[in-house]
């Protein structure tokens, strides 16, 4: 359905740093002295340490084109987002909040919750689906002109903004201010956790339970801490930790009723405020977090879900922890842009890496944020055993190479750093840069290769310039390798495996300016001394497959 919506606000995002780091690190993406730079650079793949099974479900969309969907045969995908919050699955309505006017919709017969699961289910793809946990969802509307919305004009004459194919449906701002006092009941009706269980079971009952090909995740609703700005017509407070709480668990309860072996998902927030603080406290934890224990919002939302299945004999009501992250950079694709969007990738995991936007020290001064691991730490301590998602994510041109460079580094990074689950929001047309970052991982050679299922220890001396992701693949124990060239000079260096009991050459596949139209297959290398020497063109992604030795 069109549960797509705008990106959702923001502070200000903050692209500066120290003089000195922004030279040097310009100087490496434009290629400033590519020989020097490469002279130390080494990279070591060990088969035998660090080795762990990577989640197919890293791979995943939001939605996407449909022939790219099948090319890679996309493992899950989402139905979810702004719109998802007030979806009425008895008369396929929703309504598009601050996204546009506030506006009920009467969705389409291929954009229903039916025909997302049924489009998924036929090819195999296990779907999320978001169930409202909002307290409302859209009454009855015609599915034409004049629309039921928010804000109308017979009650708010005076606003910033009117739809002009519906000029009674207005923004809900005067003077660049939030108007008060809409009346929820002009788009919408009560909807409690019931509702969300009589939604699960019509699904049951149409595809079948979860352990028999049916749904399989149930997110719980969509950025809850921004209700009061997305769905304010009918949310205007702000979410508290215990209205997240309480509604997040009468939810899982009633999803869990309505079929035992479905998964539940959860709090998907938006970003860096709502993974700390509650709507009450905005920013930073305060006066909320204080009545809670001094727990932040993920802790305390982690504990809470741990506490109610401790009081039900342990049955398990949260099966992933769930967040958003946009990294706080620009869309923009100049030389700064570029070396940021590189960089930032790092903020998923490298505890050294303190953020350069407004999350770091110019503005709230967060600890750096080793996104994936702190959220895996979180969970080790309030409530083991939950997996761990991240249902939207995007770092921005994917039309361009720049942007398929940090598509390619993020999805090494969820595998190597263990992540259950990952679904991009604002997919890749087939033909951008970005889709080919996919391909490396899910479709190298065109006929359906793989990068492996089994990560293994990938090590670069700068992970900055040549990153590294290194995989075995179950089927036919080949050795993956890719490698990701961040640099905008040819880089070359020895590739070292020691214990590697495969065979005397090494597959090349690359990905790079030299053809944006393809992934191309270049001359096999020799597997020497337990390594392979390799150059890796400028601004490239290469894959290298070092097949089993047969005896």
């Amino acid at each position: 359905m069109g549960v797509r919506r705008r990106r959702r606000p923001r502070p200000a995002t903050v692209i500066g740093v120290a003089g000195s780091l922004v030279v040097g690190l310009l100087a490496t993406q434009a290629g400033v002295g590519p020989a020097a730079a490469a002279a130390d650079l080494t990279l070591t793949v060990d088969v035998s340490a660090a080795r762990h099974r990577i989640s197919p479900d890293i791979y995943g969309m939001n939605g996407g084109d449909p022939a790219l969907v099948a090319e890679l045969d996309t493992p899950v995908a989402r139905w979810g987002g702004n719109a998802s919050s007030r979806y009425n699955f008895k008369n396929h309505t929703y309504n598009t909040g601050s996204d546009w006017y506030f506006e009920n919709i009467v969705a389409g017969p291929d954009n229903t919750v039916e025909a997302f699961v049924q489009r998924n289910r036929d090819h195999g793809t296990k779907q999320v689906v978001a169930v409202p946990l909002i307290g409302w969802v859209a009454k009855d509307s015609p599915s034409s002109h004049p629309f039921a919305c928010g804000f109308p004009a017979t009650r708010f004459p005076e606003q910033d903004s009117f739809d002009q194919w519906d000029p009674n449906c207005g923004n809900g701002r005067r003077a660049d201010a939030n108007l008060t006092g809409a009346v929820p009941t002009d788009t919408s009706i009560p909807a409690g956790a019931s509702f969300a269980g009589e939604m699960v079971s019509h699904l049951v009952n149409q595809f079948g339970p979860a352990a028999r090909g049916g749904v399989k995740i149930y997110e719980l609703d969509n950025e809850p801490v921004l209700w009061n700005s997305t769905h304010r017509d009918v949310h205007p407070e702000p979410v508290s930790y215990d209205e997240l709480g309480g509604k997040g668990t009468a939810t899982a309860a009633a999803i869990k009723a309505a079929d035992p072996h479905a998964a539940v998902l959860g709090p998907s927030g938006w970003g860096y405020c709502e993974w700390v603080a509650s709507g009450v406290d905005g920013c930073a934890p305060g006066a909320d977090a204080a009545a809670h224990g001094g727990l932040n919002l993920s802790q305390w939302y982690l504990k809470n879900m741990k506490d109610f299945s401790d009081a039900h004999g342990g049955k398990r009501f949260l099966d992933y922890f769930d967040q958003h992250y946009y990294p706080q950079i620009s869309g923009g694709k100049d030389p700064d842009a570029n070396a940021l969007r590189l960089r930032s990738t790092r903020s998923l995991w490298d505890p050294t890496y303190v953020d350069e936007s407004w999350i770091g020290p110019g503005g709230v001064n967060a600890p750096p944020l080793q996104f994936i691991r702190q959220m895996k730490a979180w969970v080790a301590q309030h409530y083991p055993g939950t997996k761990v998602a991240i249902t939207e994510y995007n770092w921005g041109a994917l039309d361009d190479i720049n942007g398929a460079l940090a598509q390619a580094d993020v999805l090494g990074i969820f595998g190597r750093e263990g992540l259950d689950l990952a679904t991009i929001w604002g997919e890749p047309k087939p033909t951008d840069p970005g889709a080919y970052a996919f391909r490396m991982y899910r479709n190298y050679d065109g006929v359906g290769s793989r990068f492996g299922d089994v990560s293994v220890s990938a090590v670069s001396s700068d992970q900055g310039q040549l990153a590294v992701y290194a995989a075995q693949r179950s089927s036919d124990r080949a050795l993956t390798v890719m490698v990701v060239n961040k640099t905008g000079g040819d880089l070359t260096s020895r590739l070292a495996l020691p214990g590697l009991r495969g065979g005397d050459r090494a597959q090349r596949f690359t990905y790079g300016p030299a053809d944006l139209t393809s992934i191309v297959r270049g001359a096999d290398l020799r597997v020497t001394r337990g390594g392979v020497s390799a150059t890796y063109p400028a601004n490239s992604v290469t894959l290298l497959v070092v097949p089993q030795r047969r005896h």
